[in-house]
């Protein structure tokens, strides 16, 4: 068998003792030839539900049900699932399970990882520190029926949190009436009714996405509500062919975001008490770039919460802001309602907005603008109405997410009073001071000539979308400008724009906007704030000649018509197509569980003396003596068997004090190779290393003058039936058992007492190490995807730490105690040059 989704035989026999399989399938029947068998693993709440769901999870195989019954669950750690298929992950509703992460040492709640066909339903997802349920890489993931949820007043650290007591009490059903709109940290809002929410109580305390697929492709979101994530409640990013409906979301800072899609739907969602509603938009340096989403059917009402983000690009969205499209290419919007948001209804701009190392992105890649929306049949009413005043302490600070309001309202104010106050709300006291149901920052892009097409890091020119726009990647290199000659009609004098493709947006007449509001601003950037402020204080006159034009520059616009496309350009931008998501058809490719008896012959296969077992390489052995690694089968620092060789790192994680004992064994006849981008000189040059390898880490504490083994983990490199590559994670826990060392597989991780005391054993540093702790985390086969995945990995908890820059250095244990690694011939060698001349490693 070969296969990275094979589980030792004593979590299969744990899953079929433990839980009530309704298949009443056996373990025999699950593996080896024939068609699979799918199961339902039933859970219950109770003591041991957190370690029964995380084997659950472990153990999964295509086809199977995990279904959790009514009731409250606490569960300790992630529930990670990885490598499989057809897969569901159910409750009995979304208010009768709950999932609580509130204790949990792990960071996400649920985490997806590699799995084609995966649905999560029914059930809530509470306090996380982190996401609430992410997935990765999955092709066909759909997540229905799903709630998650952080406390009030912040999330796992919240004084009233969800508990099994009270879980049941309404709390999770959160209404949307009136949201704090002021920080009541902030100097002066303490007292403040506008800083206070009778519904909830928001925190930068919780934790960071709701939902949040990511890579992927065919993804569906529906019937889902994320409260009180301190980014975003609802996230699809980097993803092809996504759809979020039928969903709400509520006291995220961001409601709903799609970024770097291709081919993303809202529809029928309603985004409300967000400190935004929705957004649209590309990032910088990330694995693609988006185009082709609509916007249907949704409702984003009262978004104004004030911004409680930590940090990153959320931290700079405005508080009342029903819908924002930053960097990305053609967006339908239409059939929408867009109400009640302070600060304006849609909010379309260009990183152009941020300054330089402030926001806006220093790679040539993205494009800064968002061009060819198209805004039709869509409803307004009281957007733009209440925005942060533009005293001299909001337009001096550093809150990004203030100032940019109060710019548009000094901007619209110039308009309304001095340059067109005929357009303008007359019976406003402000006299214009306010946002609009639309707003624009006003930038087009200009053709740069002298810019040519981008090349990839092979000198070959990029993949190119229809239109003409290169399509880059993550690892394609930066260009040295921005190439935009495909949106411009280079044959014309003047070269202008091709439009409407490549103009902002087309603002159809069939929008229903409602007068109490502006329609629209144009409020041409962040320029000429001074000078708005000069105006309208008197300080600068407008009637006088040598004035107009400066008046000119800093007044917003009014005039709608020039987003008239057909009127301008003779056509309008034609509608998108629906996303359409195929049904999942189950490919085949994941090789099911070994039998027991499989697994007893691998691990148990003969080898002579000092050689590695690697036919056991293709299972998870139950012990770890099975794989023959080390000479001496009860000491994990003694002479590695076969060409293991140790080594060390220039860059290591801590760990709690242990010392870590590192040996790579690649089988026999292999080597690795040593993969340069080309130039022979980046820092970032990889091993690749040959299906087979095997590369141990043992982490022993030293006290005084013993050492202990507490744990030894295996990342194996595995090839599964139909080619696919993928390393697999394997924790074993170092006990005695009579009399004997033994280290068994622990799929479910562990936590050990440990105590440590030893002296640095560097000679250049004179410091001693003492302490003790009940609480050593061995983690779960699984929480190794949190460190060890990357998309320019290979797939699996793929090696992180012997890269050509950390092993290039001499070989020096990391532990005081003389041991036989310690005295391996590499010891005081380059392990660079070791591995070269040992002929370990070619392409030197």
């Amino acid at each position: 068998m070969t296969s990275d989704s094979l589980r030792a035989a004593v979590v299969a026999a744990t899953l079929g003792l433990t839980f009530g399989l309704t298949s009443g399938c056996t373990d025999n029947e699950r593996g080896g030839s024939g068609d699979p068998v799918t199961r339902t693993v039933v859970l219950t709440p109770g003591p041991n539900a957190s370690i029964e769901a995380l084997s659950a999870f472990v153990g999964a195989q295509p086809g199977d049900t995990i279904q959790f019954e009514c009731g409250f669950y606490a569960i300790n750690q992630t529930l990670l699932l990885s490598n499989s298929e057809n897969i569901t992950v159910q409750g009995c509703s979304r208010d009768g399970t709950v999932l609580s992460f509130s204790n949990s040492t792990g960071v996400e709640g649920i985490l997806v990882d590699n799995v084609n066909g995966i649905t999560i339903e029914n059930m809530t997802v509470a306090d996380p520190a982190g996401n609430g349920v992410e997935m990765r890489s999955v092709d066909h993931g759909t997540i229905r029926g799903v709630r998650t949820y952080w406390s009030s007043g912040g999330g796992n650290t919240s004084a009233t949190p969800v508990t099994a007591a009270n879980y049941q009490d309404g709390r999770l059903n959160v209404a949307c009436t009136n949201p704090a709109e002021l920080d009541p940290a902030a100097p002066g809002n303490a007292d403040s009714p506008d800083a206070f929410s009778p519904d909830y109580t928001v925190s930068d305390k919780s934790g960071r996405y709701g939902v949040y697929p990511v890579r992927s492709k065919n993804i569906l979101i529906e019937n889902v509500e994320s409260i009180g994530a301190s980014d975003a409640g609802i996230y699809v990013g980097q993803t092809n062919n996504a759809i979020i409906r039928n969903s709400r979301a509520a006291y995220n800072v961001f409601g709903f975001e799609i970024e770097n899609v291709q081919q993303g739907e809202y529809d029928s969602n309603v985004a409300e008490c967000n400190t935004g509603g929705f957004l649209i938009y590309d990032l910088p340096g990330i694995t693609q770039y988006g185009e082709g989403s609509r916007m249907l059917n949704n409702v984003s009402r009262m978004n104004n919460t004030y911004n409680f983000t930590a940090g990153g690009l959320v931290a700079n969205v405005p508080s009342g802001s029903g819908m924002i499209t930053l960097a990305y290419d053609r967006i339908d919007v239409f059939d929408n309602e867009f109400s009640d948001n302070n600060t304006g209804g849609i909010i379309h701009g260009s990183y152009l907005l941020f300054p330089a190392g402030a926001g806006r992105p220093a790679e040539n890649k993205i494009d800064f603008f968002t061009e060819g929306m198209r805004i039709y049949r869509n409803t307004f009413r009281r957007n733009g109405g209440r925005i942060p005043e533009a005293t001299e302490e909001v337009l001096g600070g550093i809150d990004f997410d203030q100032i940019l309001p109060a710019v548009m309202g000094l901007k619209a104010q110039v308009a309304c009073n001095i340059t067109n106050p005929t357009a303008c709300l007359q019976d406003d006291p402000l006299a214009g001071y306010r946002g609009a149901h639309i707003i624009w920052d006003g930038a087009l892009d200009t053709l740069d000539e002298d810019c040519p097409y981008p090349l990839d890091e092979n000198g070959d020119p990029v993949a190119m979308h229809p239109s003409g726009k290169p399509r880059h990647s993550n690892t394609d290199p930066n260009p040295a400008c921005h190439y935009n000659a495909y949106k411009f009609a280079t044959e014309t004098e003047g070269n202008p724009l091709k439009a409407p493709e490549w103009f902002a947006s087309c603002i159809d007449s069939d929008n229903d906007f409602g007068d109490e509001s502006l329609a629209y601003l144009n409020f041409q950037g962040t320029d000429f704030v001074e000078a708005a402020i000069g105006f309208l204080q008197g300080l600068i006159d407008p009637a006088a000649p040598e004035n107009q034009e400066l008046l000119l520059a800093t007044a917003g616009r009014l005039d709608l018509s020039v987003h008239d496309c057909v009127d301008r350009f003779g056509s309008n931008l034609t509608p998108l197509p629906a996303v359409v998501i195929e049904p999942f058809a189950p490919s085949g490719n994941f090789d099911p569980l070994p039998t027991a008896a499989e697994i007893a012959a691998l691990c148990n296969t003969n080898v002579a003396a000092g050689e590695v077992n690697f036919a056991a390489a293709k299972v998870d052995c139950p012990t770890l003596d099975q794989y023959k690694l080390f000479a001496d089968a009860e000491d994990p620092t003694s002479t590695p068997n076969g060409d293991g060789v140790p080594f060390v790192l220039n860059s290591k994680l801590f760990s709690d004090y242990s010392v870590k004992y590192r040996v790579a064994y690649l089988p026999p006849g292999t080597v690795a190779t040593y993969q340069d981008s080309g130039d022979g000189m980046s820092e970032n040059a990889a091993i690749v290393y040959p299906t087979g390898t095997i590369i141990a880490k043992t982490f022993s504490f030293v006290d005084s003058e013993a050492e202990t083994a507490i744990e030894t983990r295996l990342i194996i490199k595995r090839e599964m039936s139909n080619g696919q590559i993928r390393w697999a994670g394997l924790p074993y826990v170092w006990s005695t058992e009579n009399g004997r060392r033994v280290a068994r597989l622990q799929n479910t991780g562990a936590t050990v007492s440990v105590s440590w005391d030893y002296a640095d054993p560097d000679p250049q540093v004179d410091l001693n190490y003492s302490g003790s702790t009940a609480a050593y985390s061995v983690p779960d086969s699984n929480q190794c995807l949190s460190c060890h995945v990357a998309s320019d990995k290979e797939p699996g908890v793929a090696p992180v730490g012997p890269k050509v820059r950390n092993l290039n250095r001499p070989y020096r244990s990391e532990s005081p105690i003389v041991t036989d690694q310690s005295q391996h011939e590499i010891a005081g060698q380059n392990q660079l040059a070791y591995l070269c001349t040992s002929g370990r490693l070619v392409g030197c």
